[in-house]
């Protein structure tokens, strides 16, 4: 047998390869520093000058507002989505009830619905005017004194509006933990006599605690970064504020302190999620992933869990939409016209941008903490990945006022060379909104295409490098191939959340150029809901695509407990 040459394919895909190939480092380093910059934005402006008398003014008059409002939306809503998809995902994985194996899947849906568009049709379901307190009039012959109806343009509404599309955030990676971990374990609790009940809150509920704290922290960190239906509801919370200080007072300074009061917000329901998952740890050492029996249930308790399942499907979902279409049908000005076609277009376009370079940046960013193992690619890698944590209006202010900066330096520079003045290159077009939504929405096409990538075996990476192949030619003849599955479900995610994206829209959009989103938030705010409906059914029609896509996926995955 022929003696091995002195560097097998392993060393040549490691330390010499990667010496090789700096600029894949440093352009994930650069796409790094592009995520950072936003953050590093809002703190700089926080430190430099004065703010004029605004913040002692906000101090002292709505700041309080806006904290006590923000924990108290965190912890009804937190309390509200840990019931619903605590609950719902307990019901299918562990019993067996007609309409089982539907709700499964269906009960992912209200995620295709935006908080704000929801908020919409539950003000037109319940306001004064509405068809439920004209009917409680009508039949029992009552006048407004008469009655108490709660209402739902409040505190508590925005809670209710929240719990209703965010809990399948907790549902889905409950599901996936009782199924998962518990199983197993379910069945020696009930061989030690445990009851059903005992069984899920000494067994499956702590195996499942991890999985339950990143849903929650996931469902805090939508409604943080919510201004649509806070806004609308007037409740006063830092994104409201944030919006508020940034246009009607004009102070870029106390926009970005208060940027960083609710940046301080959501570092704080990161750690919590972080702490929920510390000291103990629990682990299912039963041979038995998925194993299990359903326990049946059968007359009132069977319909008692329909009706569990159903509730949050139909007032979630099912319900509003129901209420947008009958709105949409029941205005002539809300049919489809030439604005509507001009509105989505501008969706598509920032969304598809967006999506692109998302995927693009995805890649290079998972590719190069792939070849390169130093500290320098993973905290790229890290750093890349906050932008999801940071909510859409704390991105705006970070992009606005450096791209502001910029777009005048350009245009002074020109000038000075003795050309015509240029417009704002950069706010003046959607540049500077394409690149407040990919500092956003980054994070989701990393996570699909670093799922991708680690299906990938390194044998792959030494055999390209073994028949010399560059770095660039393995990404583009052996990994791309394999990564289109991975690739478009990054695009579809990214591009679904931006055309859902309000905030930053609001603030970074053009001068004259309205998308879907913010339509249909201009027209509910002049309480024009029937003329709002069709660009938010519009937006609810797009995320109903990778929600199926979602519940094909959750279907195929759930065989494995015995029915």
């Amino acid at each position: 047998m022929a003696a091995l040459p002195p560097e097998t394919p392993s060393a040549l895909a490691d330390a010499p390869a990667t010496a090789r190939r700096p600029w894949l480092l440093w352009l994930a380093l650069l796409a790094a520093a592009l995520v950072a910059a936003p953050l590093l934005s809002v703190g700089s402006n926080v430190l430099v000058g004065g703010t004029g008398g605004t913040w002692a003014h906000l101090a002292a008059t709505v700041l309080p507002d806006y904290i006590a409002s923000t924990l108290w939306l965190c912890l009804w809503v937190g309390l509200g989505v840990s019931a619903l998809g605590v609950g719902s995902a307990w019901l299918v994985t562990r019993h067996e009830f007609p309409g089982r194996a539907s709700f499964e899947w269906l009960l992912v849906l209200p995620l295709a619905m935006p908080a704000y568009v929801i908020a919409y049709a539950y003000t037109d379901l319940l306001q004064f005017v509405g068809p439920v307190q004209s009917w409680l009039r009508a039949t029992f012959g009552w006048t407004r004194a008469d009655y108490w109806f709660p209402d739902v343009r409040s505190l508590g509404g925005a809670a209710a509006m929240f719990t209703l599309v965010l809990y399948p955030y907790v549902y889905m990676l409950a599901r996936t933990a009782f199924l998962e971990r518990a199983g197993g374990m379910i069945e020696v609790g009930r061989s030690l006599g445990l009851s059903p009940f005992r069984a899920f809150v000494r067994l499956s509920l702590p195996m499942a605690r991890p999985a339950i704290a990143g849903g929650v922290a996931l469902a805090l960190m939508e409604t943080l970064a919510d201004y649509g239906t806070v806004s609308y509801f007037a409740v006063q919370t830092f994104t409201t504020g944030i919006y508020r200080a940034w246009f009607s007072l004009g102070d870029r300074v106390a926009a970005a302190q208060l940027a960083l009061l609710l940046l301080a917000f959501v570092v704080a329901v990161l750690a919590f999620e972080r702490v929920s998952r510390g000291g103990r740890r629990y682990h299912d050492t039963t041979l038995r992933r998925r194993g299990g029996h359903r326990l049946p249930l059968r007359g009132p308790k069977a319909l008692l869990a329909v009706a569990a399942c159903l509730a949050p499907l139909l007032a979630g979902f099912v319900l509003p939409a129901l209420v947008l279409l009958q709105l949409a049908r029941s205005d002539e000005e809300a049919q489809l016209g030439l604005r509507f076609f001009t509105l989505a277009g501008n969706s598509v376009l920032v969304a598809g941008s967006t999506a692109l370079l998302a995927v693009a940046l995805a890649l290079l960013i998972g590719y190069a903490a792939r070849v390169h193992r130093g500290e320098a690619a993973r905290w790229a890698h890290r750093i890349a990945g906050l932008g999801y944590a940071l909510p859409g209006s704390v991105i705006a202010v970070g992009v606005l006022i450096p791209v502001t900066r910029l777009d005048h330096a350009i245009a002074d520079a020109v000038q000075a060379l003795g050309g015509a003045r240029p417009g704002l290159l950069l706010t003046g077009s959607i540049a500077a909104l394409v690149y407040a939504c990919l500092v956003r929405y980054l994070t989701a096409a990393m996570q699909a295409v670093d799922e991708g990538l680690g299906r990938i075996t390194p044998s792959m990476d030494h055999a390209a490098r073994s028949l010399g192949l560059t770095a660039a030619q393995t990404l583009r003849r052996v990994h791309l191939p394999m990564l289109r599955g991975s690739a478009l479900t990054a695009a579809l995610l990214v591009f679904i959340d931006v055309m859902k994206e309000l905030p930053a829209t609001l603030v970074m959009r053009p001068f004259n150029f309205d998308t879907l989103a913010t339509q249909a938030y201009t027209l509910a705010s002049d309480e024009r809901l029937a003329e709002a409906a069709v660009p938010a059914l519009a937006i609810v029609a797009v995320g109903l695509l990778p929600m199926v896509l979602l519940c094909r996926s959750i279907a195929k995955g759930r065989g494995g407990v015995a029915g």
